[in-house]
């Protein structure tokens, strides 16, 4: 019996990664502004979803020739290396759009926030389990007023191991006293999918344009549990609640 539902954040009840993938084709479009199309950059990130940010920054400088423009711009942010230039342009463009809250309105989404509203009032506990770190979290769910939907929130800063490795769920369960078989996780990545599993929880992922190729082309979940339109999820998670 399901005591327990663990959210994931990010790509889940927001969709940073859409926001990650457009400040990267913004930075490349600021690096390369007389030939880039930004549309084609975010294609791109697709390919590379998933992999830390030097090996997303390197493959995207590689892809669109951006290498000598982001060399250029290597001492205003005192770095050694032009992959180094061309995150920090990306940073700044991410931290504006993550703190706008029109933005993150727009990008949040709803068929995964209203299954935590159904567990809400099914009187389920909630918890969620994020690898961004605490203060993205909090200003994260106080523009998306989730703030109070969490019975526990574990973040990055909580844990020594991110996952795939179960720590951060392992957290979240004994933080809620609930038995690790009693929670469903709900996820959209393969890493996160793994980490559900190894903690031995239940697990349903939602998948996104950017992690749907990777859930798929993998046997990390049995198909039964991967939901490609959120319109579907409340009634496959109702397989497992109820």
């Amino acid at each position: 019996m399901i005591k327990a539902i663990i959210f994931d954040l990010d790509g889940t009840l927001v969709q940073t990664e859409r926001l990650k993938a457009i400040s990267y084709a913004q930075a490349a479009v600021e690096l390369r502004p007389e030939d880039l199309d930004e549309e084609a950059v975010v294609r791109a990130f697709k390919d590379v979803v998933g992999l830390s940010r030097h090996e997303v920054a390197q493959a995207l400088m590689q892809r669109f020739e951006l290498e000598d423009a982001a060399r250029a711009r290597m001492s205003e942010f005192d770095v050694n290396q032009p992959w180094q230039a061309y995150v920090q342009i990306r940073l700044r463009i991410y931290d504006e759009m993550s703190t706008d809250p029109q933005i993150l309105q727009e990008h949040a989404c709803p068929y995964n926030i209203g299954l935590l509203h159904d567990a809400r009032e099914r009187g389920l506990l909630t918890g969620l389990a994020t690898m961004s770190y605490c203060a993205q979290v909090n200003r994260v769910l106080r523009i998306l007023d989730l703030k109070d939907e969490f019975d526990f929130v574990a973040s990055r800063d909580d844990v020594e191991t991110g996952k795939p490795d179960p720590e951060i769920y392992q957290l979240v369960a004994k933080q809620l006293n609930v038995k690790p078989e009693a929670c469903l996780v709900i996820e959209d990545s393969s890493s996160g999918v793994k980490a559900a599993l190894a903690a031995d929880m239940q697990c349903i992922v939602v998948t996104t344009d950017f992690t749907r190729k990777a859930i798929h082309s993998s046997d990390v979940i049995d198909k039964r549990w991967v939901v490609d339109d959120p319109s579907e999820l409340l009634s496959v998670a109702k397989q497992v609640m109820d």
